[in-house]
């Protein structure tokens, strides 16, 4: 095992600067935890100086006891020409209660002269005094030297005096940053090799992804010598966002086995990345490394059947030492050995050379040619299989439904269905009203079912989406509709297609409640 690199995750600062971003209290305190569970080695939440919003955060934190994890909040040094005892920044950041600070300061002359109009000895000053007034405190402090690659390019020398301020005065870290993110791989290991020959040790880096290269550059710093690496859980930020913390961890430990986090904490990589991103309210990157749905999806049937015979053949690291898991997804370029883990579910006798299965992979065909997509709507394709195998009974019969909207709009409510289904013979006829036409639709059903069959009523959507095929046909295309439905312990999603919007999500709607019953036979 190589070194210690401690991680400075900065989700709740830097990644509230994101566009689209605004944290409550309660995310703020909840994302926190999390991020204690997994590990990290510092968390910076908030500048408590700038809005009350972070410094209710950090009266309330005081109540939480952090396993693992120190508590960091953010302020800049004192302003140009006051006392550091008179600076309300400063006096928010010690009355916050935390032990550490993370001060940001100017590594730029441009910066100094142009942006906050001071003089370069100012400067140098205002750096000095505030790391040596916050040490007499006790406090731990890192010191941001922010638009450092910038300065450095511009004028080393000063750049260089601003770095040898803040370790004179104490700075316990000294933390590089590519502020406006346009530092390419090659300038970072040179630079970083000087500072190490002039004795610079507790390096960090800090990383934009303005040019597409936050994560590279942070791994190219530790190589280098850095051992504390600044970013986000997400890749949240300013502009093109920060260095992505859930790739970075995961290279390190994985590839280049530095000590991160603790060695059972990165199975919780997934969900914590999966938590954080639900708490933000922003939608997870399918494609992301080590944590993405589709980091280990495979599709191509020649990758599936090598996949099958030896997982190293198509994956870089086993997808479970992350919390992932492997998908093989349903297509018609997929190939045998992908449908088969699913019909075997169904039956373990079938093989890849039945009759059975040349059949399920022909209607497969015919079903992505008229425009459905199985990848992701395993579901639907296992309702598929045993369709094709002449196992499957239908729960229900609808007999009719009716879809009213009411135009114009007046309350939340501005769809009605009114629906009749046979179960057995039995008729029920019901109504509901819904947040458009397939909300309602949606509680129709399952209100008519849980006549029949109660474990359909805590079933919701977790998600919606639809795509339409073939746009050249224009308000006459097909759509496909694909929903996800949870009970509140499993998740599974199925597939409609249609020219009618309504009747694809009818036929999707329909698959999730037979899959769910499905389940429950299996259960029981």
């Amino acid at each position: 095992m190589n070194d210690k690199v401690y991680i400075f995750d900065s989700t709740l600062r830097d990644g509230s600067q994101a566009q689209g971003i605004s944290f409550s209290v309660k995310d703020k305190l909840q994302i926190t935890k999390k991020l204690d569970e997994l590990g990290v080695s510092y968390i910076e939440a908030g500048n408590p100086g700038s809005n009350p919003k972070d410094a209710e955060f950090f009266e309330k934190i005081k109540d939480i006891k952090l396993k693992n994890s120190k508590l960091c909040a953010f302020g800049s040094t004192r302003k140009a020409n006051i006392k550091v005892h008179e600076d309300s920044n400063l006096k928010a950041l010690i009355n916050s209660g935390v032990d550490v600070v993370c001060i940001f300061g100017k590594a730029w002359d441009f910066h100094v002269t142009k942006i906050i109009k001071t003089t370069l000895l100012e400067n140098l000053a205002m750096i000095k005094e505030t790391i040596e007034y916050l040490k007499v405190l006790n406090k731990e402090v890192i010191f941001d030297a922010e638009h450092f690659f910038d300065g450095y390019k511009n004028n080393p020398q000063y750049t260089l005096m601003v770095l040898e301020v803040a370790r004179n005065a104490g700075a316990d870290w000294i933390v590089l940053c590519d502020t406006n993110g346009g530092t390419l791989p090659n300038a970072i290991k040179p630079i970083i090799d000087i500072l190490l020959v002039k004795g610079f040790n507790n390096l960090g880096i800090h990383c934009h992804n303005d040019s597409g290269v936050a994560v590279a550059n942070s791994l190219i710093a530790v190589e280098a010598g850095v051992r504390q690496v600044q970013g986000t859980f997400t890749g949240l930020g300013e502009r093109c966002g920060n260095a992505n913390l859930s790739t970075i961890i995961g290279n390190l430990m994985l590839k280049m086995n530095y000590d991160v986090l603790p060695k059972e904490s990165l199975i919780k990589l997934v969900a914590n990345y999966r938590y954080i991103c639900e708490v933000s309210n922003i939608i997870p990157n399918d494609r992301e490394a080590y944590v993405g749905s589709c980091a280990f999806a495979h599709k191509g049937g020649m990758h599936i059947d090598a996949v099958r015979k030896n997982p190293i053949s198509f994956e870089h690291i086993n997808p479970i030492e992350v919390g992932n898991a492997r998908t093989q997804l349903m297509s018609e370029v997929a190939g045998r050995s992908t449908i088969m883990s699913i019909i075997n579910k169904v039956d373990s006798t079938i093989t890849k050379n039945s009759e059975a299965t040349t059949r399920i992979m022909k209607r497969l065909k015919e079903l992505e040619h008229m425009g459905y997509q199985f990848e992701g709507a395993e579901g639907s394709f296992e309702l598929l299989v045993i369709k094709e195998l002449g196992l499957f009974t239908p729960s229900f019969e609808l007999v009719e439904y009716r879809v009213m909207i009411d135009e114009p709009i007046r309350t939340d409510r501005s769809s009605t269905v009114t629906m009749k289904i046979k179960v057995n013979g039995v008729m029920e006829v019901t109504a509901a009203d819904g947040n458009g036409p397939v909300n309602a639709l949606d509680k129709a059903l399952r209100k008519a079912l849980s006549v029949f069959y109660p474990s359909t009523l805590p079933m919701y959507l977790t998600d919606y989406k639809v795509r339409v095929i073939g746009g050249d046909k224009a308000t006459s295309a097909k759509v496909r509709v694909l929903i996800e439905s949870t009970d509140g312990f499993n998740t599974w999603t199925t597939v409609g297609v249609s020219h009618d919007i309504i009747e694809a999500s009818w036929k999707a709607l329909v698959d999730s409640v037979e899959y769910k019953l499905l389940q429950d036979s299996r259960r029981d």
